[in-house]
């Protein structure tokens, strides 16, 4: 997601990438605005239900990143006839695990759904190292 912004000086216009959201709520905002705004200029067949499963994949990496990863680094959305592209960047070069729903004594554990539920919402996920440590999550939630 990159805004443009006219510089005072001149008639040039230059990218700036807004920083990466703190928040879960933050991120799920900005997707929400994105995928209305493009879908709307691009007359892409955004069903309610694209929305909530790219918003919930939000949750899930945004939250993971914040846990996991030592916080949010960067964070991107893009919609195109593909689907919705969400890329969230965080400290930690672990890749993540899906955790047992129960522990040895098939006791109940909290937590340990999330990658489960962006696995199964996203078509395509793939995680990449960063050069400088870290790694980017970018999953794409199929149009529907």
């Amino acid at each position: 997601m990159h805004h443009k912004h006219r510089t005072s000086s001149s008639a040039t216009l230059r990218e700036v990438r807004p920083p990466a959201p703190f928040r879960p709520a933050e991120a799920r905002r900005t997707v929400e605005r994105v995928v209305t705004e493009q879908c709307r200029a691009r007359a892409l067949p955004c069903a309610p239900e694209t929305v909530a499963d790219a918003l919930l994949v939000t949750s899930e990496l945004t939250t993971n990143a914040l846990l996991h990863g030592g916080g949010i680094t960067g964070f991107d959305v893009g919609v195109d006839s593909g689907g919705v592209r969400v890329s969230v960047s965080d400290r930690s070069g672990e890749l993540p695990v899906a955790s047992p729903a129960e522990d040895e004594r098939g006791r109940t554990r909290p937590g340990g759904r999330g990658w489960p539920i962006v696995c199964r919402l996203a078509r395509d996920v793939r995680v990449a190292e960063l050069p400088c440590g870290g790694k980017c999550i970018t999953a794409v939630v199929p149009l529907h």
